[in-house]
C-alpha cells in the first residue's frame, strides 16, 4: 500500500471519520488505479472481497471522500461520473473510442483564468481542461 493511501487515511481520522475495511479498500483502489473509475467499476472490483458491500456504500464513501477534498468527481454529460483521487492541478486527455482517461501535467493556466475574469466579470473558482483524441491502443486497432 502506498504512503499516499496511508496519509489520506490519517487525514480522514483527524476529521473523526471511522476507517472501515470497505472505506480503506475503496480509497486504495481509487488511488492505485489511475484509470478514473466509475462507482460501478469500483464496486465490481471490490465486490469479490466484500460480498456484503452495495453500490450505495461505494457512492456514499465517494461522496464523503469528495467532501473531505480527497477525491474529485468528473462528470461527462450523460455518462456515469468518474472519480479521480489525484486532486492536484492536472489535466485529462480522453480517448474518443474507448473512453480511457489519462492524466497529464502542464503548468497552471492562470493567464487564461485572469483573462476570463477580465472579459466576463466572473470570479473564476476552477478550471477543467480536457483534450480529446485516440489512445495508442485504439489507434493500433484502426490500422
Amino acid at each position: 500500500m502506498g504512503s499516499g493511501v496511508q496519509h489520506a487515511l490519517e487525514q480522514l481520522k483527524t476529521t473523526g471519520v471511522r476507517i472501515t475495511p470497505q472505506r480503506h479498500a475503496i480509497l486504495t483502489y481509487l488511488m492505485e488505479s489511475m484509470n478514473h473509475p466509475t462507482a460501478d467499476e469500483i464496486y465490481r472490483a471490490l465486490e469479490p472481497k466484500f460480498p456484503s458491500m452495495s453500490v450505495a456504500t461505494v457512492y456514499n464513501n465517494l461522496k464523503m471522500f469528495m467532501e473531505a477534498g480527497m477525491v474529485r468527481e468528473l462528470t461527462y454529460g450523460d455518462n456515469s461520473s468518474r472519480f479521480d483521487a489525484n486532486v492536484t492541478d492536472h489535466y485529462h486527455i480522453i480517448c474518443q473510442d474507448c473512453g480511457k482517461i489519462e492524466d497529464f501535467s502542464y503548468p497552471p493556466l492562470h493567464e487564461v483564468e485572469r483573462q476570463a475574469e477580465l472579459t466576463t466579470g466572473f470570479i473564476v473558482n476552477g478550471l477543467r481542461m480536457e483534450l480529446y483524441g485516440i489512445c495508442s491502443c485504439c489507434a493500433g486497432k484502426r490500422h
